[in-house]
């Protein structure tokens, strides 16, 4: 390998081997932008796979990736005795037969193809791996049969923006998940632009493009009329070289145009998407998307992803009608690509399109739903209790307590003006785990919006009491005018031991009121600092 590996990277082979060895099958999502080095993951695997005899298929989703991938592998494994073939349609028939043939009795290692590879005609003698990449480019209909290898096989999908449904489920637990979001050593962010249709501002784009000596993609995905687009572009810019590409080409001639884009024959490739997955040229800096509307986010976050692939700064131009011209969710789109311009935003973008299109249906064929209807936290906690009553696994989990502590806890209007910006913080704040992350959390606000006023710091003294209470899993904590009242869970895990040891130290102090319910008196001109001994009551009691 001979780039040094990124700790990401290195956690998610790390990951994969451990799945590899477990006795369950693997079926694990590694979500890493373009770029960032997922295929040497899955060389990794393969690699492994190879070593236990076991075949490997590879399925990607266009011809010119299959032919990219079938480049890398055998340059990879040129050390290696192993046996590599390629499946698709520029494969001639008697050729296709014979990999076909081989495949069956063995004699292929690894086998990397397009859609074909899920015909009924491919049989393996013995397969141990299934690489999926771009998995959000393959249909459901090809998803499902892609099912069928799951029971027999260990499946690892290759996304940098996994479809709502693959995210959904990898969030909830039914798939694992690795990220790899460490960029490359020298990589830049790409500078994202929305905007009007504008000659003049396509025009300055090219030409800046090829003064430093790059390259340039124009997408236009209607293949109806990209031949009149091609005759704009020269009238437009005659200082470049134009050529065309699209999926409705003679067989042979798009790869050819590629590769002669990949050897800088031409500088501007004008082309539906299908660039969007596999062309990896480090001289292509700049994107023109013409009608960036009606494109799908996933979509244009992987189209994106064929420029910024080395260390100069590149530029991505999503040209639409009119913002009064499109719709709500395509403006939401075109929104969440201009936020997240950093390296390695495909699963924030991912999580974004997961809550502007819903989580579709887990069993059935449906890759969109409406999350929205029941809030998506709601949704996840449902379907993970689901899935662990499937699993015949019982759920133990802290009760939410319920705090009556006659303090005045908010965050007021005059402190943070923003209401969104409000709300955010108390999900915050009601979210917050242990002590150390509220202590952050409280640090932040400070930093942020200036020094806390007396309801704000009420407010962290709420939930440090509120989290201490979760840990000792106490139902209630009620503050009456001269104690506290502590209700615990049947299943509090507290150390009962300790507890009746400290009540028969101070019996003066602590009664018991029922089986669950215990009374701290406070001592006389105490009751100022109430608070305070309810937290070290709390922290002090020692949980299983």
């Amino acid at each position: 390998f001979p780039f040094e590996e990124t700790p990401d990277q290195l956690r998610a082979i790390r990951e994969v081997n451990q799945d590899m060895d477990a006795e369950r099958p693997m079926d694990r999502l590694i979500c890493g932008d373009v770029g960032f080095g997922k295929t040497e993951v899955a060389m990794r695997a393969a690699f492994r796979a190879l070593l236990d005899n076991k075949q490997v298929a590879l399925l990607v989703p266009t011809t010119v990736l299959a032919l990219q991938h079938e480049r890398n592998f055998r340059a990879r494994f040129q050390n290696f005795p192993a046996a590599i073939e390629m499946l698709s349609r520029l494969v001639r028939p008697k050729q296709y037969q014979d990999v076909v043939e081989r495949l069956a009795k063995g004699k292929v290692d690894i086998v990397i193809g397009t859609h074909s590879l899920l015909g009924k005609e491919i049989r393996f003698k013995d397969l141990g791996l299934v690489i999926v990449d771009e998995e959000h480019r393959f249909g459901v209909a090809q998803k499902e049969k892609i099912k069928k290898f799951k029971k027999l096989a260990d499946v690892l999908t290759l996304t940098a923006t996994p479809i709502p449904r693959t995210l959904n489920m990898s969030l909830s637990g039914i798939r694992d998940l690795s990220v790899i979001a460490t960029p490359p050593v020298d990589r830049l962010s790409i500078q994202t632009f929305v905007a009007p249709y504008n000659e003049q501002l396509i025009r300055e784009a090219i030409l800046r493009e090829l003064s430093r000596g790059g390259q340039v993609y124009f997408i236009h995905n209607r293949v109806q009329d990209i031949l009149d687009v091609k005759k704009r572009l020269v009238d437009l810019v005659p200082e470049a070289k134009v050529e065309v590409g699209h999926g409705q080409m003679e067989e042979g001639k798009l790869e050819e145009v590629m590769i002669r884009f990949v050897n800088r024959e031409f500088n501007v490739f004008l082309s539906t998407t299908i660039v969007e997955s596999g062309l990896d040229i480090p001289s292509a800096n700049t994107m023109i998307v013409n009608r960036a509307d009606t494109f799908g986010l996933a979509q244009l976050y992987q189209l994106r992803g064929r420029i910024g692939r080395s260390n100069l700064r590149a530029y991505a131009y999503l040209m639409i009608p009119g913002q009064e011209a499109i719709t709500p969710r395509a403006r939401a789109r075109l929104a969440v690509l201009q936020r997240y311009t950093d390296l390695g935003s495909g699963f924030k973008i991912a999580a974004h399109d997961l809550e502007i299109r819903g989580s579709g249906n887990l069993l059935g064929p449906e890759q969109s739903g409406h999350v929205a209807a029941v809030g998506y936290e709601l949704y996840t906690r449902l379907l993970e209790e689901a899935i662990m009553d499937v699993k015949g696994e019982v759920r133990r989990e802290a009760p939410d307590p319920e705090l009556q502590l006659r303090l005045s806890a908010a965050i007021p209007e005059d402190y943070i003006p923003e209401t969104t910006m409000r709300l955010t913080l108390y999900k915050r704040l009601a979210s917050v785990a242990d002590e150390a992350e509220l202590d952050a959390l409280a640090e932040e606000v400070h930093d942020r919006f200036g020094k806390l006023p007396e309801a704000v710091q009420n407010l962290i003294v709420v939930m440090r009491v509120k989290a201490l209470a979760r840990r000792a899993w106490v139902r209630m904590v009620r503050l009456e005018a001269r104690r506290a009242v502590f209700t615990f869970d049947p299943n509090s895990p507290v150390q009962v031991e300790d507890l009746t040891k400290t009540i028969a130290r101070e019996p003066e102090r602590f009664r018991w009121l029922a089986p669950q319910e215990l009374a701290m008196n406070f001592k006389p001109g105490k009751e100022g600092a109430a608070i305070e001994s309810i937290q070290k009551f709390l922290a002090g009691l020692r949980v299983l």
